[in-house]
């Protein structure tokens, strides 16, 4: 495959305002312990591709990987830096599933829909496990993630799930009771839950540099700091338009989800942007392996969720929180902090390093979204906060889309997406009013 792209005249230089803060990462753990990566040129000419990948986070890459991995001309086209949004700030959980639970998805969607997504839902942790395998991706790999309840109808729920897994044929779940929980993760916080042995967690900024540099081992072009401002369809070409370039290809694939900035507007009114922050304490050395001796990670079922892990140094990665429309709370820290206690008591007095926020996509269902905008432009978003494996799952069937097996992307464009009540003006006070009635839910127990 040729990676010489033919040079067209530039004529196209348009500014505007940055996003990202021209591209640095946030003052993140990820950010700090990151490996080394190459500084990738800024485009600022005008040239020819065959596929063109817009947005350098896992829905971008894992497509690109695969793309370039069948032979495909490929460029990516990414704002700020690889993994500046949410796939290198996120908790790092490899979670099987996705954010809508199967139950949901057959009340809303129909059995046939359900059965669909039921069989496809592990292939994006094992996507990511192959990419880290081929590729030697350095990116702290460890095993297995708990799903913790609080109270009875919490449990009750997981019990439902496990068996509806288990119909599906995934036995890799098991049910946990208190003396079960606490053999993973100590504190008293928990009367139970499920782990799945087929789970885990990773450094979420070192995947997506490992794959960066596969999708360029492969011969496929990443411009990072180049922000996609425009996009123009034509009948026998597409071109993607940037600050000081473009990009005419044959086809696109558009996986900025919620850092899309607005580009495409018939995409920016379907999902809306929702933060969730972390923060990561001092190494606690041999306090770590006390708290979470299985080295596990764990996000408890209620719907506005905690999650947490250790990293590779013995930190404590802590997270959750919520706030719709993407804003960054006033402090990280004393809005995180709490919880943390609440679960580990033991890290009351503990120093915290470090303390970020990020966006995810939310989609009203909570089911991700993959269509077409043209013949020749596809897209991809909506992971609404469990993205990680989702994602991966994603690039692999917009790949196959494009190779022409376009069964599995064809019975996800069908599922019908549903806007927010009241539109753009309305979904953030809408889904804040439905925030606080299901943490009155999880308060109760009903």
């Amino acid at each position: 495959m040729s990676t010489n792209l033919t040079e067209l005249p530039s004529n196209n230089k348009r500014n505007i305002e940055h996003y990202s803060n021209k591209g640095q990462y946030p003052d993140s753990y990820y950010a700090a312990s990151r490996n080394p990566k190459p500084d990738r040129p800024k485009l600022q000419n005008d040239i020819q591709a065959e596929i063109c990948v817009v947005g350098g986070g896992y829905s971008g890459l894992s497509t690109a990987l695969h793309l370039v991995e069948t032979g495909h001309e490929v460029v990516v086209l990414e704002g700020a830096q690889i993994g500046w949004g949410a796939s290198g700030r996120n908790g790092g959980q490899i979670v099987n599933g996705l954010n809508a639970s199967l139950q949901k998805i057959r009340k809303s969607y129909g059995q046939q829909n359900a059965d669909f997504v039921g069989q496809l839902v592990t292939r994006g942790n094992q996507i990511i496990r192959r990419f880290i395998a081929d590729y030697h991706i350095k990116c702290d790999l460890k095993q297995k993630n708990i799903f913790a309840a609080f109270n009875q109808s919490q449990l009750q729920d997981l019990q439902e799930t496990h068996a509806l897994w288990e119909s599906h044929g995934m036995h890799d779940r098991e049910m946990l009771d208190k003396a079960g929980i606490q053999t993973h993760v100590k504190t008293d916080a928990y009367i139970g839950g499920m782990i799945d042995h087929s789970g885990g967690h990773i450094h979420p900024l070192n995947l997506a540099l490992g794959e960066a540099a596969a999708v360029e081992q492969q011969g496929g072009i990443i411009y990072e700091n180049t922000l996609v401002v425009d996009i123009e369809y034509g009948d026998d070409a597409i071109k993607v338009i940037t600050e000081y370039g473009s990009v005419t290809c044959q086809q696109a694939v558009l996986c900025g989800n919620a850092y899309l900035n607005k580009v495409v507007p018939k995409l920016t009114d379907r999902v809306m942007p929702v933060s969730t922050q972390i923060i990561a304490t001092e190494p606690l050395g041999a306090l770590a392996d006390q708290l979470i001796p299985t080295d596990v990670c764990v996000e408890d079922v209620r719907y506005i969720l905690d999650y947490y892990r250790l990293s590779a140094d013995k930190r404590m990665l802590f997270g959750g929180g919520t706030v719709y429309g993407g804003q960054d709370p006033a402090d990280i820290t004393a809005k995180i902090r709490p919880n943390m206690v609440k679960i580990f008591p033991e890290l009351a007095d503990v120093k915290i390093d470090f303390a970020w926020s990020g966006n995810f996509a939310l989609s009203f269902s909570r089911v991700p979204q993959m269509g077409k905008l043209h013949d020749r432009v596809y897209f991809a978003h909506g992971y609404s906060g469990h993205g990680v494996t989702g994602s991966h799952l994603f690039g692999q069937i917009l790949s196959d889309a494009i190779n022409g097996n376009t069964k599995e992307f064809d019975a996800f464009a069908k599922i019908p997406w549903i806007p927010f009540p009241g539109g753009r003006a309305l979904r953030v006070p809408y889904s804040m009013m439905g925030s606080w009635w299901y943490a009155l839910k999880d308060k109760t127990g009903l």
